[in-house]
């Protein structure tokens, strides 16, 4: 009898699909990159998914998260993907954390329990302490290097992050890192340069904002708002599911 998954398990097998149904795996943001990484790891079967993001749907996310609409701003992220994986797989297992991960939350997640992590947030410090709690674990990780203010989804690649070249971002992690110790990191990078942006960015959503208020990722608070659409961090997103997918399967 075909199920939802019956299209994935003829390519991958029976044997494969058992594996990704009894994994588990965190992702850390819920947004433009980790909505699109979490709606694919539930449509290909993956058995358990921590989902860990403080933030509420805000108008600005509709170009581009696949989990904001009209209906869903003002809802909390996890809370929304949580629903939606349930309506795609009823029988998946779903952790939520409203949680900003940071070193002083890290104690709340025991990497040990993850057999996959993803690393979807923006934020250097968040980022470092990821990939440090998951040195020290053993577990496997990705992470999503900078895809703000970029229009070319083609020229996205998976690399170490010693393998990198053009992205800020990644050339920061790289740094970091090695004062750290680790010598290496899954990482999904693109090498088209950062875009000027066009216009002001107070037009995004500094009024009204309804981000966590009284931090530096509200909109009335941060330095600049990235520029964003509707394909590049989506594929950012799908290209990382399919790196767990094909990790996890093996």
């Amino acid at each position: 009898m075909p199920d939802q998954f019956s299209r994935t398990e003829l390519l991958l097998g029976r044997e494969r699909m058992e594996k990704l149904f009894s994994s588990r795996v965190a992702v850390f943001g819920i947004g433009g990159v980790g909505g699109y990484t979490v709606e694919a790891l539930a449509r290909s079967g993956v058995g358990t998914l921590d989902l860990i993001d403080d933030d509420r749907i805000c108008l600005t996310n509709l170009n581009r998260q696949i989990l904001a609409t009209r209906q869903t701003v003002g809802q909390y992220k996890v809370d929304v993907a949580e629903e939606r994986i349930r309506s795609i797989n009823p029988a998946a297992v779903v952790h939520t954390y409203k949680t900003f991960y940071m070193p002083d939350t890290a104690e709340q997640f025991d990497f040990s329990a993850y057999d996959y992590v993803v690393d979807a947030i923006d934020t250097v410090t968040g980022k470092l302490a990821l990939v440090v709690r998951a040195e020290q674990s053993g577990t496997p990780i990705i992470s999503c290097m900078g895809a703000g203010n970029k229009m070319d989804a083609s020229a996205f690649e998976v690399a170490d992050i010693y393998e990198t070249s053009i992205c800020p971002l990644a050339r920061v992690m790289r740094r970091e890192l090695k004062k750290r110790g680790i010598k290496k990191l899954k990482v999904v990078y693109s090498r088209e340069p950062a875009m000027q942006l066009t216009e002001d960015s107070k037009l995004c959503c500094e009024s009204g904002c309804i981000c966590p208020p009284d931090t530096a990722r509200n909109c009335s608070q941060r330095r600049q708002v990235p520029g964003s659409n509707a394909f590049v961090p989506a594929v950012a997103g799908l290209i990382i599911a399919g790196e767990v997918v094909r990790d996890l399967s093996v």
